[in-house]
């Protein structure tokens, strides 16, 4: 009986020597680390996996330039022909603008690049250059997932809030362009003022918006200048750049975006050139000739910007989708929407310009498997592949028709997992272990558990995710059995009671809200009172 009882309390004793040490391993994975020696950070370069061979880059390229000069572009207004004119492009007897290949070559040499995308807070300032890879959100779903109920209902004012300062407190999130409509402000100038108001009042992160028609970006500016304490403040660190769909494919430009674009550029707003055609429906069925559209596209929108005002930032936005030929719908989480956003990483690292382009967009309807695998294979290749900005990133399904707050924390994770992926390995002297194998093998115990080195590299070396499961199945059982999603539920209504950002302070926002009066309607009551 003795012996019984000794066995069990040495086995009692080891367990308990492993769960100490497990939990002081977590416990050292918790501590914070200087950014310097994270084991992923924003802006981290990527681009080992190409899509594209050099020749496939030069065809397409050439492709590009042909399409410029003959097929030229329909529906400018008039003051894009007359900027667009003044600086060689041709505008021909049946309407269209026409782009000389010399007038396109010269703005990609002289565009600007290697610029900074700021955040109200300085240190998430984002800079735009080379492959570095930084995640973010976008979108203009019309509907937020709600998971417990397992169903759609419209977005609101009060989530675009909710998901911004959700967005504050994920780091591996690295900007917050808007990713609903707010149903509930029907009026676009209500609307386009409220979104951006709900971004910048919920996040210190880079925010991207967009606008209706030129008129409502007046107003958005006032604001913008109040919050940074002036106009020449804002100017030299503008924290919210424009989403603008100036183009509707193919090769047709939108009035109303256009107006907006011009307004923005006079505004001192960077501009995100989006091309957004649906391969198969308004972009060529072959991935290779949908890259060649969106490229074009966005080319003549870099000369349009260049033309306003040379050297303005301009975001090279090749978003070209992807359609199921067998129905027609978007397929935003497939396969080959990766190669797509891949290319056009390629493609804008082909004339050094600061690329973004979409990924993990899943068309599963909730947070689940499909999701999982759709986001992952899709950001995972964008950042593989150097993409600078990787938009819809996180927190989107239904093929960018629905947002999900609790997809945000499980995607955070996803992403972690990525930027990893995009780290890459280092091969060092040290990293090649030669001394650690040796001394292990001759002088050790036989494993590395409790190596020095292992010990040094746990933190700067391994990610760790914050809700996702690594637990053994019996500590699994111990602890009630947790599932992903409970635990993203959880959290999202920890951070909503209790994160409430007052980085604009509350006399700028009261002088806002004399001065526009009715005009914002997002409540104090649901920004913490």
């Amino acid at each position: 009986m003795s012996v019984v009882v000794e066995q069990s309390e040495v086995v009692i004793d080891k367990a308990s020597r492993r769960s100490g040490g497990r939990d002081a391993r977590r416990a050292m994975r918790a501590a914070p680390l200087a950014d310097d020696v994270r084991p992923i950070r924003p802006g981290m370069s990527g681009g080992r996996y190409k899509a594209l061979g050099q020749s496939d880059l030069e065809r397409i390229h050439e492709a590009v330039l042909t399409l410029l000069e003959t097929v030229g572009f329909a529906n400018a207004i008039p003051s894009c022909i007359e900027a667009l004119t003044r600086v060689g492009a041709i505008y021909s007897e049946d309407g269209r603008i026409r782009f000389p290949r010399e007038l396109v070559m010269s703005t990609v040499r002289n565009a600007a690049r290697n610029f900074t995308l700021h955040g109200q807070d300085p240190k998430h300032d984002m800079l735009v250059q080379g492959t570095r890879v930084h995640y973010g959100t976008a979108g203009a779903a019309v509907h937020v997932v709600d998971v417990e109920k397992r169903e759609y209902r419209e977005s609101l004012l009060q989530d675009i809030y909710d998901a911004a300062r959700l967005v504050e407190g994920l780091d591996n999130i690295h900007f917050f362009q808007r990713p609903m409509v707010p149903r509930d402000v029907p009026d676009p100038l209500e609307m386009d003022f409220n979104t951006l108001y709900a971004c910048v009042m919920g996040t210190t992160k880079h925010v991207g918006t967009s606008f209706t028609v030129a008129e409502n970006v007046a107003p958005a500016l006032e604001m913008l200048y109040a919050i940074a304490g002036g106009e020449e403040n804002f100017r030299a660190r503008p924290f919210v750049s424009n989403s603008n769909c100036f183009v509707v494919p193919p090769m047709k430009f939108a009035e109303d975006a256009c107006g907006v674009l011009e307004a923005c550029v006079e505004g001192g707003i960077p501009i995100l050139l989006l091309s957004a055609g649906q391969a198969g429906a308004t972009a060529p069925a072959a991935i290779a000739g949908a890259v060649v559209q969106a490229t074009a596209e966005v080319l003549a929108g870099l000369v349009y910007v260049n033309a306003l005002k040379p050297g303005h930032p301009a975001i090279f936005g090749t978003w070209p989708f992807v359609s199921d030929l067998r129905t027609g719908a978007m397929s935003g989480g497939s396969a080959e929407q990766a190669l797509l956003s891949s290319a056009c990483a390629q493609m804008a690292q082909f004339y050094d310009l600061p690329g973004g382009s979409a990924a993990g967009m899943a068309d599963s309807k909730l947070p689940d498997i499909q999701s999982g695998y759709e986001k992952g294979i899709t950001n995972v290749m964008a950042g593989l592949s150097g993409l600078n900005l990787v938009y819809e990133s996180a927190g989107m399904h239904a093929s960018l028709l629905g947002f999900c707050l609790e997809s945000l924390i499980i995607d955070n994770d996803m992403l972690g997992q990525c930027l990893r992926c995009v780290r890459g390995i280092e091969v060092t002297d040290a990293a090649l272990s030669i001394d650690t194998i040796a001394d292990v093998c001759m002088n050790g115990p036989g494993h590395y558990l409790g190596n020095e080195q292992t010990l040094r590299l746990m933190q700067t070396e391994y990610f760790y995710p914050a809700v996702a499961d690594r637990y053994s199945p019996k500590e699994w059982g111990e602890r009630g059995k947790p599932d992903l999603l409970g635990k993203a539920i959880e959290e999202k209504r920890k951070v909503l009671a209790s994160r409430f950002p007052r980085h604009v302070p509350r006399e700028i926002d009261d002088a806002l809200r004399h001065k526009f009066g009715d005009l914002i309607k997002l409540p104090r009551s649901g920004m913490g009172g």
